[in-house]
Parts: C-alpha cells; sequence; structure tokens
C-alpha cells in the first residue's frame, strides 16, 4: 500500500468514526476469513460493518475525528466495528459469535464521544434490542387507551342489547306501545280527582244528618199529649161525681 492509497484508507477510517455512533475494538486472533463473513452479515442486520486495518492507520484516523478513546486500545491485532444503527443489537452479535467461537474479544470502544471499557459493551450487549424496546414502549403507551376502547365498546354493546330485547318485547306484546306510556301520564290525574274530592264530600255528610238529631224531642211532645189526655179524664171523672 503506497502512501497515496494509506492516505485515502486513513480518511475513509476517519469518515466511518465521525459517522458512527459506537465503535467497538475486538481482538481478532485465529478467525478465518469466511469467520469474518459471516460476522459482517449479523453486523448488516443492526446497520453495522466489521472492518480489520493496520494499528498504524487507525491511530492516524482517530487523530483526525478526534476520537482519542480508541487510541488506547491499538495494542495487537485490532478490528474495528463501527455502529450506526443499535449499538445493543451490534454488541449481541459480537458476543453471540464469542460465544460460539471463542474468537472476538472485546477490547473496548467508544459511544457517542465517551470511552467505554469491554465490561460496559458486555453489559450493552445483555440489554433488549431498539425493536423490542420500541414494541414495549407502544404497549405500555397503548394500554390505557385499549383498555378506554374495550370499556366504551362493552357499554355500547350492552346498550344495543338492551334496546334489541326491548324491541323484541314491544313487537310480542309483551311491553306496552311507545305512546301508552304517555297517555297513561296525561290520564293519571283525572283518575286522582275522586280521591281528592272524597274528603269533602265525607265532611259535609255530618250537615246533612243534622236534623236527625232533633228526633228525641218527639217522645217529649208525645208525653205532654198524653199528659193533657189524662189531665182530662180527671177533670170528666171529677165532673161526674159532682153531679
Amino acid at each position: 500500500m503506497n502512501r497515496d492509497q494509506k492516505a485515502a484508507a486513513v480518511a475513509e477510517i476517519a469518515d466511518q468514526m465521525r459517522e458512527s455512533d459506537a465503535v467497538f475494538a475486538v481482538d481478532y486472533r485465529g478467525i478465518s476469513v469466511t469467520q469474518i463473513a459471516d460476522v459482517r452479515a449479523m453486523l448488516r442486520e443492526s446497520d453495522a460493518t466489521f472492518r480489520v486495518v493496520k494499528n498504524s492507520l487507525t491511530e492516524r484516523a482517530a487523530d483526525d475525528a478526534g476520537v482519542e478513546g480508541l487510541k488506547a486500545l491499538l495494542a495487537g491485532p485490532t478490528a474495528l466495528t463501527f455502529v450506526r444503527g443499535d449499538a445493543a443489537s451490534a454488541a449481541k452479535a459480537i458476543a453471540t459469535f464469542n460465544k460460539e467461537t471463542q474468537l472476538l474479544v472485546f477490547k473496548g470502544g467508544v459511544m457517542n464521544g465517551e470511552s467505554l471499557e469491554a465490561s460496559q459493551i458486555q453489559a450493552i450487549a445483555k440489554l433488549p434490542t431498539r425493536d423490542v424496546l420500541y414494541s414495549q414502549l407502544v404497549g405500555v403507551v397503548a394500554a390505557p387507551i385499549t383498555g378506554l376502547v374495550r370499556g366504551l365498546g362493552g357499554l355500547l354493546g350492552g346498550l344495543a342489547i338492551a334496546l334489541g330485547q326491548l324491541q323484541q318485547k314491544k313487537e310480542s306484546g309483551e311491553a306496552p306501545a311507545g305512546e301508552a306510556p304517555a297517555a297513561a301520564a296525561v290520564e293519571a290525574p283525572a283518575e286522582e280527582v275522586p280521591a281528592e274530592d272524597a274528603p269533602e264530600a265525607e265532611a259535609e255528610a255530618p250537615a246533612a244528618e243534622a236534623p236527625a238529631n232533633e228526633a228525641p224531642e218527639t217522645p217529649a211532645a208525645e208525653a205532654d199529649a198524653d199528659a193533657g189526655d189524662e189531665t182530662t179524664s180527671d177533670n170528666e171523672n171529677e165532673a161526674d161525681a159532682s153531679a
């Protein structure tokens, strides 16, 4: 690789560092070309790329991009994973490959300008992926709305069933027609009028029967008449005696 090729490579690596949200440095000793292709295929789903470059070129690129945290990791064979998408998904892919092959050991990295240790990248690999977190967030936000919609649906469904049953009863004659309650409400006061007047009629009854209370005077009159008859008889008897 001549000077111009090295300069082009340094500029390309520096651009990748600037465009990436995270960069993971791994030890790639013992990995085959076929395995590198497999790793690149796994990382492609996370919008990440895997690149093996000389440490000297990586150091120059780090200087150009202002990523000083990577320079301390450039000891021994070092490959870089440039992550532009889901950092957790990319870290999980590398961690899975390492678990299966005992290759690609994390050395450290940077994320959003901050240095990461190997243990921190391993912790990131255990986090849910961005898609999983997004689906969980949507579920949490949509839960109250779903409950409200179900509640309203249940109320409307119950109302519809009640109205349907009432309509069936009206058609079968079990329930009165729609105008019957109104007619009954109009006639009800007329039926109650006699009940309200009844106490007045009862109150007048004693006044009409008042003359009946004078009936006891009749025996007194008869007694006076009898007394008069007796006096007349006595006078007649006395007259007969004098004669």
